[in-house]
C-alpha cells in the first residue's frame, strides 16, 4: 500500500525509533555523496569504507551521473513515463522524478524504501511537477509483492514501467533472493518495461571485498559486492540495452560526466522486457 504515514499509527511510531547512534545504509550513502543528512556513526562507517578502499570516495558523483544518464535514456529514447525507484535513499537534487519530469512533466514516479528517515525526507522534499505524480511505498526490496501492490495505486501496469535499483541490491546477502525479487517485480510489468541496476562490484577493485568485511563490525551494515556474472544473473531473461553490463562510467557516458583516474567499482545495466 502507498505509504500514507499521516493515517498510519504504526508507521508514525516506526519513525520515532530512528537510531542515530548506529550507522545506516542511507545515511552512509548520503555522506559518500557529500550530503548533510548523516550522523557521527554514519561518518565513521563511511570513513572506514574509504580507508579500506579509497576509490569509494568517487562513488557518489559516479552513481549520480549514471542515474541521470539512465533516467534520461528511459524517458527520451525508450519513451517511458512511469517509474518505480526502489531504494530511494535520502533526498538530493537530481532525483528520478526531477530528471524524468524535466523531459515530460506528466511522468509518474513511485519511490520505495523501508527506512523511516528516508521516507520522511522523501515525503517532504520529493514533490511532483503539475500534471505528474510522486508517491511513496513503505516496503523492503525483498518484498516484491508489496512493491507491486503499492506501485499499482499510482501507475498503470497496462503501460511500460521502468524499475530502478540504484545501489540497493548489495544490501541483501543472498544472490538468489535478490534475483527472485527482481524477477517477480519484472514479471508484473508489461512488454516494453525496463529494469535498471547499479551494483557494487567484487571483481573490479581488490580492495572492495576488504571494505565490505571491515564495515561488518557494525551489525546494521552488511554489504555484498557481486561479480559481473552475479550481477548479470539479476537481469537474466531480459534483453540488455547496449552497451550491456559494464562499469557504470562506461554506460553511455556523457560529455559533462565527472572524470576519475581509476575504474569506479560499480556495474551498471539497463535491460528491456520483451
Amino acid at each position: 500500500m502507498t505509504d500514507d504515514w499521516q493515517q498510519d499509527e504504526t508507521r508514525r511510531e516506526k519513525s520515532t525509533r530512528i537510531d542515530t547512534s548506529v550507522p545506516n545504509y542511507a545515511r552512509v550513502g548520503d555522506y559518500l555523496r557529500g550530503g548533510r543528512s548523516n550522523f557521527l556513526a554514519d561518518r565513521k562507517a563511511a570513513q572506514a569504507l574509504i580507508a579500506a578502499a579509497p576509490v569509494l570516495a568517487t562513488i557518489g558523483p559516479a552513481v549520480r551521473a549514471f542515474h541521470r544518464r539512465v533516467v534520461r535514456y528511459l524517458t527520451i529514447e525508450a519513451g517511458l513515463r512511469q517509474f518505480i525507484d526502489i531504494g530511494t535513499g535520502l533526498a538530493v537534487s537530481g532525483n528520478t522524478h526531477e530528471i524524468a519530469q524535466s523531459v515530460d512533466p506528466s511522468c509518474r514516479v513511485v519511490y520505495v524504501d523501508n527506512d523511516p528517515m528516508v521516507l520522511s525526507h522523501a515525503r517532504a522534499l520529493m514533490k511532483s511537477a503539475p500534471g505528474g505524480a510522486t508517491s511513496f511505498v513503505d516496503a523492503d526490496v525483498c518484498d516484491p509483492g508489496a512493491i507491486v501492490a503499492g506501485a499499482e495505486e499510482t501507475l498503470d501496469f497496462g503501460k511500460p514501467v521502468a524499475v530502478i535499483f540504484m545501489a540497493t541490491l548489495a544490501f541483501v546477502t543472498d544472490t538468489a533472493v535478490v534475483a527472485d525479487a527482481v524477477a517477480i517485480v519484472a514479471s508484473a510489468l508489461p512488454s516494453g518495461s525496463h529494469v535498471a541496476v547499479n551494483h557494487v562490484a567484487s571483481d573490479l577493485d581488490p580492495a572492495i571485498p576488504l571494505a565490505a568485511q571491515r564495515v561488518r563490525q557494525w551489525p546494521s551494515l552488511h554489504i555484498t559486492p557481486r561479480s559481473r556474472a552475479e550481477v548479470a544473473s539479476l537481469v537474466s531473461g531480459l534483453d540488455l540495452v547496449p552497451p550491456g553490463l559494464v562499469p557504470i562510467c562506461d554506460w553511455r557516458p556523457a560529455p559533462d560526466d565527472p572524470r576519475f583516474d581509476a575504474v569506479v567499482p560499480y556495474y551498471g545495466v539497463v535491460a528491456r522486457k520483451r
